[in-house]
């Protein structure tokens, strides 16, 4: 029996994880689920997004299953995936990117997997507020060593990159590739402009790569490797990145694949694990249930994986790829006219993978 916190989130959040919940049971692999509350619509209660028994019960449980869960833009509370990542050191966010057959999109056979460091860079949350005393202090200071000027009107974000922090997400995208069977680890930078940040990124990346002679390993500017994706992401397989690059360049793969609406993702440290879409809450579609499920179930998969159920989390893959290659089962936005009467609800897209995986089952 695995014991798992799940935590339906907000918004849209609630529906599409409660259909997560039934699939994943319907897969057979014991699980007792340990409900959290966090997010938006819990801050009254208890005067904080994230209350702390939701990392309590993760780091009880050792693995999660999130819905999504609305940020403010500019204002109010910072991200409570950005806090859960600091809290429970998870320094590596995957997200695999690949095409299923029925998924409108302008490619076939992609087949990515986006290894994204998560701790550092400049998602640190080492910032400066325009005209504070301490950012005049910091602009004076970079001055005085002879590092530029700064005009005193800015806002300042440090970018930080570590060997540690560098090591071991590279050293995770190796052992992720060769534990799944991939071919080659692409790492991304920006070397050829920030040679102290991103330099010591690909100086550390091909160090670590070379204690993997079985996987191939390259590097790519980052401006180069959006243009290569667009090109031909048949040449490319796992990627490696820092922080800021990892997050735009997993929704461009995103793109490639047919949208965040089948796009899984996790956070992964050494000692525990989140799965969660990477789509946002979308809480004006609330109560409605219209909303795609998959990229949440996709990430169940990604959890069964973690818990080593290979064999069911394929079962559950394979029964999802049956339901979008049908197309008849699945919600407004996989249709070709987003009007059509006949989408599906997003409970309905569950009971249908349901079915597949009974007809799977039988043979």
């Amino acid at each position: 029996m695995y014991r798992v916190t799940l935590i339906p989130g907000d918004g849209t959040g609630p529906e599409i994880v409660e259909v997560a919940k039934r699939v994943l049971e319907a897969t057979g692999v014991p699980i007792e689920w340990d409900i959290q509350e966090a997010g938006a619509e819990v801050i009254e209660k208890y005067g904080t997004p994230l209350p702390p028994q939701v990392l309590e019960s993760i780091k009880r449980n050792g693995v999660a299953l999130k819905g999504p869960i609305t940020t403010p833009v500019g204002t109010g509370f910072r991200s409570v995936n950005v806090a859960l990542r600091k809290e429970l050191d998870l320094y590596a966010c995957v997200r695999p990117c690949k095409t299923y057959p029925g998924v409108r999109s302008r490619y076939e056979n992609v087949d990515l997997v986006i290894i994204r460091e998560n701790t550092e860079d400049l998602y640190a949350g080492i910032e400066f507020a325009k005209g504070q005393p301490e950012t005049l202090e910091f602009i004076a200071t970079v001055e005085r060593l002879g590092k530029g000027k700064i005009r005193p009107d800015s806002g300042i974000s440090v970018k930080p990159i570590s060997v540690f922090g560098t090591e071991r997400i590279v050293r995770f995208a190796f052992e992720y590739a060769r534990k799944n069977g991939r071919r080659k680890v692409t790492a991304v930078h920006k070397a050829n402009i920030m040679k102290y940040s991103d330099g010591l990124f690909l100086e550390v990346a091909r160090e670590v790569a070379k204690n993997y002679p079985d996987i191939e390993f390259e590097d790519r500017i980052v401006d180069n490797m959006c243009m290569q994706l667009v090109q031909k992401p048949e040449l490319y397989d796992v990627l490696v990145l820092p922080n800021l690059y990892g997050d735009i360049v997993s929704d461009l793969a995103a793109g490639l694949v047919g949208g965040l609406g089948v796009a899984p993702g996790g956070n992964i440290g050494d000692h525990y694990a989140v799965f969660e879409p990477t789509h946002g809450s979308a809480p004006k579609y609330k109560g409605l249930h219209k909303v795609n499920p998959i990229a949440t179930i996709l990430s169940g998969v990604m959890m069964l994986r973690y818990l080593g159920e290979k064999e069911k989390a394929d079962l559950l893959e394979q029964a999802v790829a049956m339901v979008i290659k049908e197309g008849k089962k699945v919600t407004y936005d996989m249709k070709p006219d987003p009007n059509d009467p006949e989408a599906a609800k997003t409970f309905e897209v569950g009971e249908a993978i349901i079915e597949k995986m009974e007809e799977l089952k039988k043979g």
